[in-house]
């Protein structure tokens, strides 16, 4: 059994005049919910505002479009990567951390205050898509800058469970953004979301910017950032750093390699069964909208109850048998889910609650596995470039592929394109090493 965090440490916290890890981890995860919820709310309302930006002649074409955008904004996300995870290397965890919140909350804030097609014509779309862009930017950087932060303010004996606060906090903000979508069809009606109501959710976002900025300002640094990189963390941003950021990238290539393997198919699960199903069915499927709405947050909210079983599996047994679990789960439920999808909204619910189960078993411990494989001063963007270029490559574009498919009559093309990147990584799982208990250095 994992050890509790020692009462010294804690008075040693408190006599600091530092928070406690328990309350750190709290102030983290609260503003990585409001980050998720800024970025997930777009995919979540794409159906409702798609032809306010996009004219064409039936829903599917617009949502196509709107999608579209959805993915392109996912190009930034290797930058985001980049850039803050270089940041949180060299200011600090604590820095990144807010820089990519405020970053996010005014792409939010220009969405919902965007004109529309029949204001700007097509000027509206660009206005989305640069919005799109910067939010891109920013939720790269905090995948590189919370993984890390929560890796290291973990006890080494718990960092596998700790990790899976990450993932519910991710869906506690996927959650909030289908709340407010499901009270706001109920309040008001499909139609008047169509019209205005969508606008909303993007204005709230902007707003909780000024809480997640106070929550991040209040975060102290990591003792093993402080202590390890204390010397990497004081050189002058600039082509000198850089250049040294980018040899020691190079040297942890093998890493690298790891995690574009590992996540590639991952991804796709993740944006389609927690972020876009529920817009595809209630598009292409008939599925009612509230209803709809509904049983994604039903279905998110046992995702997050089940989220702590994989991590402390993974403690106790390893983060490789873990992660094996997911992967052999979807070779085998990857056609049966995608076939059983019809216009019921229970089935939607049911459906997405297995697919998320299993899911959990490698987002829950992702954050503690991807950070156990690089040193500290390398780590942010050891774990955020590599993530981010396969989210960009297959998560962002995965709800349009699926879409699109559909549309042509080639839905079960699709997972036999999720089973080719689920084996890929069932095979990267496989020669990567186990890390639990690995001191983080």
């Amino acid at each position: 059994m994992a050890a509790p965090i020692s009462a010294p440490e804690t008075g040693r916290a408190q006599a600091e005049g530092r928070p406690g890890r328990f309350r750190v981890l709290l102030g983290a995860g609260i503003g990585n919910t409001l980050e998720w919820y800024d970025w997930s709310v777009y995919a979540i309302f794409a159906p409702f505002f798609a032809k306010q930006f996009f004219v064409s002649g039936n829903a599917t074409s617009a949502l196509l479009s709107t999608l579209a955008v959805f993915a392109v904004g996912f190009l930034m996300r290797p930058l985001g990567g980049f850039v803050f995870g270089w940041l949180a290397d060299r200011r600090g965890r604590r820095f990144s951390l807010t820089t990519s919140m405020m970053t996010m909350a005014a792409g939010s804030l220009v969405i919902g205050l965007a004109p529309t097609h029949g204001t700007l014509g097509t000027g509206a779309a660009l206005i989305l898509l640069l919005a799109r862009l910067l939010q891109g930017l920013a939720h790269g950087g905090e995948i590189a800058a919370s993984y890390t932060y929560v890796a290291e303010i973990a006890p080494p004996s718990r960092r596998g469970l700790w990790a899976t606060s990450m993932y519910v906090s991710v869906t506690a903000g996927i959650v909030l953004a289908s709340l407010v979508g499901a009270a706001g069809s109920s309040l008001f009606g499909e139609q008047a979301l169509r019209n205005w109501a969508w606008r909303l959710p993007f204005l709230l976002g902007g707003l909780l910017g000024l809480a997640g900025l106070y929550l991040r300002r209040t975060l102290r640094e990591t003792d093993v950032y402080t202590e390890s990189a204390g010397e990497t963390a004081e050189t002058e941003p600039g082509s000198r750093g850089l250049r040294h950021l980018v040899r020691e990238l190079a040297r942890n290539k093998v890493s690298l390699a790891r995690i574009l393997g590992m996540t590639a198919g991952v991804t796709v699960v993740y944006y389609v069964w927690a972020v876009g199903i529920s817009g595809f069915a209630i598009t292409t499927k008939g599925v009612p909208a509230t209803a709809g709405l509904w049983a994604t947050v039903a279905a998110n909210l046992f995702f997050m109850v089940t989220l702590p079983l994989w991590g402390k599996l993974s403690d106790r047994f390893g983060r490789k048998p873990v992660f094996l679990v997911y992967g052999a789960a979807f070779l085998v439920l990857s056609f049966p889910l995608m076939a059983a999808l019809n216009g019921s909204a229970l089935r939607l619910g049911l459906l997405m609650a297995l697919a998320l189960f299993f899911l959990g078993a490698f987002v829950g411990i992702m954050p503690a596995y991807f950070a156990e494989l690089f040193p500290t001063h390398v780590r942010a963007s050891g774990v955020g470039v590599p993530y981010s270029i396969m989210v960009a490559l297959f998560g962002g574009t995965a709800p349009y592929v699926l879409t699109w498919l559909h549309v042509h009559g080639l839905e079960w093309l699709f997972s036999c394109y999720l089973v080719v990147l689920v084996a890929v990584g069932i095979v990267t799982t496989m020669l990567t090493p186990e890390t639990k208990g690995r001191p983080l250095t």
